[in-house]
């Protein structure tokens, strides 16, 4: 294959160095710096990072990690934030000419790299069947071609619409209102693959499925667990926050298999200490768990946290909170009190003086926030494990009080807003009705299917059309293989995206490339300037608008493409005012406003300097919308991911140059890698134990037992890095490692892929 000539290639040799003991400082400032001036040019960097999450700015496209309310920096964006505006806004181009040169089969032996780094797709395009090439084709024909295709169509239930957590609040609600309007709740989302444990744990506990903390109350809390979370790379703000915790007095212990260098040190490049001191050591203990042990850890804590109330009743737990707002306490108690602490130390990897002190601290701390992400979800018992942290806070009361609560970390930035608009295959009647009842229309009542179900649906037939709105969904799902060939099954695939990726090479018999306005961009949809809303991970509420020249004349906004895809389905006398839609945003928030719970006023309060605080019942009055109107003790066995005889338990991370599945770079400074992604790191023993050295080369074989036999998935090619992760355990970055998943490695109730408890043995290249 002969490369193309274009900005950067695929990875090169690999260099090792040592693993960093801080994050931050002066390096992370100079590489956000270097990546921006590469992509944007000195002109365009100043004028995009001094409108990068301020209030009359844009919220960056990162993660979703909240501002502090009522007061902003003049440089209120970090490292990783950076990165990401330098990938949107880049003046790099992918047209016509780009896809004239260069056959998809050629693209397909890029990687995700390379193709994101070409730059913002300026056109509409199409893969037509039999077709080598993508082609030009104009906006209305795209439309039409997808219509005709979803008319043609036995069933509504045969399309799936994919939704990116990137997409806006008014983007996500006309995009769910179409898929309604059209027949069907097949809504597979980003939030299936990391968070739904998340949410499904915390409805049955608390009533509702977002956490009950903001930026204020983990400034003021005692003690703060994060688990299974790496804020360093995945959501670099939160240091801030915490170095803002450390000086007010909290304790900070992180759970995590891997020493992570924002949790161990941080260095703020905004002030001088973070300049040419020392910066503040974040984590005062570090427990680095055994993959899959936190569910443990969480029952022997209620253990010894209920027999330190026996020692001295009345002074431990909060027995009014629990007598007054609680179901299920007895049973949890009993259950808890029968936990083997020998199990616990087996299935943690810790000792029991390490149990005992973090017991103690519980114990001490009148003010406790438990934080967790991917490390918890992406596990079978991911949705048990997050229930089991949730009743070790309900123990003390801690929830609905300042300084305390629930904080899952959510990932892409909105991918909360999209499930509050509707983007979920579940929603309750009473959102269905009130749509209903708002735009005249009868919406579908089965559930349809989620992501993973979307995958088998393709799969065996029942689904040919799919059309993603933003992501990159071959990138971001398991089992690659198995996803490819699924999407190559279907017989029109569209992607709404803003950069070329690995989604838009496999695609079904025609493939789609409608090309997006950003969040960097300035919208003019109707004539006029449009400006969007967006919810961050602490239910926080507030506008963003773009101001740079779009990429192209061709571009348009997500709410402008899904109209007019809805106006070509569903013609011009349609019930629902498509038009009046793309000219005024503020009638989709009016209709916003009648639908959603919480967004009444929406036009007005999301208006104000920092928007509006969606409510939290939990949170502001205590009171629990479960099925006992109680908060509820959750009972359940104990699970852990034991090691086989000469395997090892592998999970799938991020690299600190990526965010999900857009690479920015190919250096990982925080774990001393530099120039590659093809890399596991493993403890130096286990590496000498299995018969191989450092740097040797090794194909990745995962294990997923059945009840007729063993199946293997191969991911080839990985150097061996020796790494202080807990014995028996190895990491890896994804989506290299996603072949490795199995489609049906899935955690219970949630559906969640198990990524971060893959069974796998090493082979030597041959």
């Amino acid at each position: 294959m002969n490369k193309p000539d274009r900005y950067i290639f695929d990875e090169d040799d690999v260099v090792v160095t040592h693993e960093k003991s801080y994050a931050a400082g002066v390096p992370a400032v100079l590489v956000s710096m270097r990546r921006a001036m590469e992509q944007m040019g000195p002109v365009r960097t100043a004028r995009t990072f001094l409108k990068l999450n301020q209030r009359n700015g844009f919220d960056c496209p990162g993660c979703a990690w909240p501002e502090t309310p009522g007061h902003r920096k003049h440089a209120e964006f970090c490292e990783n934030g950076a990165k990401a505006v330098a990938e949107e806004a880049t003046t790099r181009r992918v047209g016509p000419e780009f896809f004239a040169a260069h056959p998809v089969a050629e693209l397909l032996e890029h990687t995700d790299y390379w193709l994101g780094q070409q730059g913002r797709l300026t056109h509409p395009m199409v893969l037509r069947p039999g077709a080598t090439h993508y082609e030009p084709i104009e906006w209305d024909e795209a439309f039409a071609v997808i219509a005709d295709e979803l008319r043609r169509l036995e069933s509504p239930d045969e399309a799936a619409f994919y939704t990116s957590g990137r997409t806006s609040n008014e983007a996500a609600f006309v995009y769910q209102l179409l898929i309604r309007a059209y027949g069907t709740n097949n809504m597979p989302d980003c939030s299936n693959m990391c968070h739904e444990s998340s949410g499904t744990a915390l409805v049955d506990s608390i009533g509702i499925g977002k956490g009950s903390v903001s930026v204020p109350d983990l400034e003021h809390a005692d003690l703060i667990l994060i688990a299974g979370q790496n804020p360093g790379t995945n959501h670099p703000r939160m240091l801030s926050v915490l170095e803002k915790s450390k000086a007010n007095g909290a304790k900070v212990i992180a759970i995590n298999p891997l020493p992570e260098a924002g949790l161990l040190r941080f260095k703020d490049p905004q002030k001088v200490h973070g300049v040419v001191g020392d910066g503040v050591a974040i984590a005062d203990d570090l427990l680095q768990i055994r993959i899959g042990g936190d569910q443990a850890l969480f029952q022997g804590l209620a253990k010894l946290i209920l027999e330190a109330e026996d020692r001295n009743p009345g002074t431990v737990l909060d027995r009014e909170f629990i007598a007054e707002h609680t179901a299920g306490f007895e049973a949890y108690a009993e259950h808890m009190r029968n936990v083997d602490l020998d199990t616990v130390i087996e299935a943690t990897g810790l000792s029991l003086d390490q149990l005992h002190a973090t017991a103690d601290a519980l114990v001490a701390s009148e003010k406790t926030i438990i934080c967790w992400a991917m490390g918890l979800t992406q596990q079978t018992h991911g949705v048990a494990t997050i229930q089991d942290a949730t009743s070790l806070l309900l123990l003390q009361g801690m929830i609905g009080k300042p300084g305390a609560g629930v904080c899952p970390v959510r990932g892409h930035s909105n991918v909360q807003g999209d499930r509050t608009m509707g983007i979920w295959e579940k929603m309750p009647e009473s959102f269905l009705a009130a749509l209903d009842t708002e735009f005249g229309i009868t919406s579908p009542r089965e559930h349809g299917y989620d992501a993973v179900d979307a995958i088998r649906a393709m799969r065996d037939g029942r689904v040919s059309v799919f059309m993603a709105m933003g992501g990159n969904f071959v990138g971001a799902t398991p089992d690659t293989d198995v996803t490819e060939a699924a999407l190559r099954n279907c017989a029109l695939t569209v992607q709404v995206s803003t950069k070329l990726n690995r989604s838009h090479l496999v695609t079904g018999e025609t493939g789609l490339i409608l090309p997006s306005l950003g969040r960097t961009d300035k919208d003019l949809s109707g004539g006029r300037k449009q400006l969007v809303t967006v919810e961050d991970s602490m239910s926080a509420v507030h506008i963003s608008r773009g101001g740079l020249k779009p990429a192209g004349k061709e571009l348009r906004s997500e709410v402008a493409i899904v109209c007019g895809l809805a106006e070509a389905l569903f013609g011009n006398d349609h019930s629902i005012p498509w038009t009046e839609f793309v000219g005024d945003y503020d009638r989709i928030r009016d209709s916003i406003s009648r639908v959603v719970p919480g967004f009444e006023d929406f036009n007005t309060r999301v208006r104000q300097p920092d928007g509006f605080v969606l409510p939290h019942p939990p949170r502001d009055e205590r009171r629990f919308e479960t099925r006992t109107g109680k908060a509820n003790f959750a009972v359940h066995a104990l699970h852990w991911v034991p090691v086989p005889p000469g395997r090892l338990i592998l999970q799938t991370m991020r690299s600190h140059d990526q965010y999900n599945t857009t690479i920015y770079g190919l250096d990982d400074r925080y774990r001393g890698v530099k120039g590659g992604r093809r890399v596991v790191f493993i403890h130096p023993d286990d590496i000498t134990a299995l018969g191989f050295a450092e740097g040797d080369r090794v194909d990745l074989v995962s294990e997923w037992e059945l009840a007729d036999g063993v199946e293997e998935r191969r991911a080839k090619d990985f150097r061996l890095v020796p790494y202080p992760t807990p014995r028996g355990n190895a990491a890896a970055y994804y989506p290299e490692t996603n072949p490795l998943v199995p489609l049906d490695h899935v955690a219970r109730e949630s559906n969640t892929p198990v990524s971060k408890a893959v069974t796998v043995r090493l082979e030597r290249q041959s």
